[in-house]
């Protein structure tokens, strides 16, 4: 699946807004990767997956105990083939027209990332 280079543009600003913010008020450092996966573009928080860009798509990371509140939000579960990504959903970017509704989408999924501890280094 490609991905929107435009809204991938779009996608890393608000990343690193939302970054910015977090690592203002961080007792510890916020690490930000960008990574090619799943077809599309990933960003990742402090090695957890925040949001996602694939096809005409933000993917964002809202949690199992997030994903009811996203739909009602108008977003959609996440799939991959049949599979239902678990956690995860998508928001068409005809739904994100300006930099404050993406914000919505984006902080609080750096914020969802950063709460967790880091992922330790693979063997």
């Amino acid at each position: 699946m490609a991905y929107d280079e435009g809204l991938a543009a779009r996608i890393r600003e608000a990343v690193e807004r939302a970054t910015e913010a977090a690592a203002a008020s961080a007792t510890g450092g916020v690490e930000g990767r960008e990574i090619k996966m799943f077809g599309g573009l990933c960003w990742t928080v402090n090695t957890h997956m925040a949001v996602g860009a694939g096809g005409q798509d933000l993917m964002v990371h809202v949690g199992t105990d997030g994903v009811a509140a996203a739909l009602e939000q108008g977003a959609r579960p996440a799939t991959m083939g049949e599979r239902t990504m678990g956690g995860v959903v998508l928001v068409a970017a005809e739904d994100l027209p300006d930099a404050a509704a993406l914000d919505a989408w984006v902080r609080p999924a750096v914020e969802r990332a950063l709460a967790r501890p880091p992922k330790g280094e693979r063997s």
